[in-house]
C-alpha cells in the first residue's frame, strides 16, 4: 500500500477581508456585495479606535471575524467580541464599538 499524491487547484486570487482595507485608517469599510434587500459590510477597527455611537433603522447582525472588541449600547450592556461571536443590533438603540486590537467585522443588514 502506498499513499497517492493528490494536486489541487488553489486559486493564487484568494479572497480575505483584511486585503479589502488598504487605507491606514482609523475605523474603514468596504461594500462585500449587495442584496435585493439589505447589504453586507466588511468593517475593520484599528487597535484602540472606536466605531463612534450611532443608531440603525433597520435590524442588523455584527460578526467579529478577527480580533478584539467590545460592542456597547446606550442600556449599558457591553459583550466582548472575538473571532466568531455575533451580536444582533436592535433598531433605534445607541451602540458603538470599542476596538482592542485590529479587528475585522462583517455587518450584516
Amino acid at each position: 500500500m502506498g499513499c497517492k499524491s493528490t494536486k489541487t487547484n488553489l486559486k493564487s486570487n484568494s479572497m480575505n477581508l483584511k486585503n479589502l482595507h488598504t487605507e491606514n485608517k482609523a475605523v474603514a469599510t468596504q461594500l462585500l456585495f449587495e442584496l435585493t434587500q439589505g447589504k453586507v459590510v466588511s468593517l475593520q477597527i484599528a487597535k484602540n479606535e472606536q466605531l463612534k455611537e450611532h443608531v440603525t433603522t433597520i435590524p442588523a447582525l455584527l460578526l467579529c471575524v478577527s480580533g478584539d472588541a467590545t460592542y456597547n449600547e446606550e442600556t449599558g450592556e457591553k459583550i466582548h467580541l472575538t473571532s466568531g461571536d455575533y451580536v444582533k443590533i436592535p433598531v433605534n438603540v445607541k451602540h458603538w464599538v470599542d476596538a482592542h486590537e485590529l479587528t475585522n467585522f462583517l455587518l450584516i443588514k
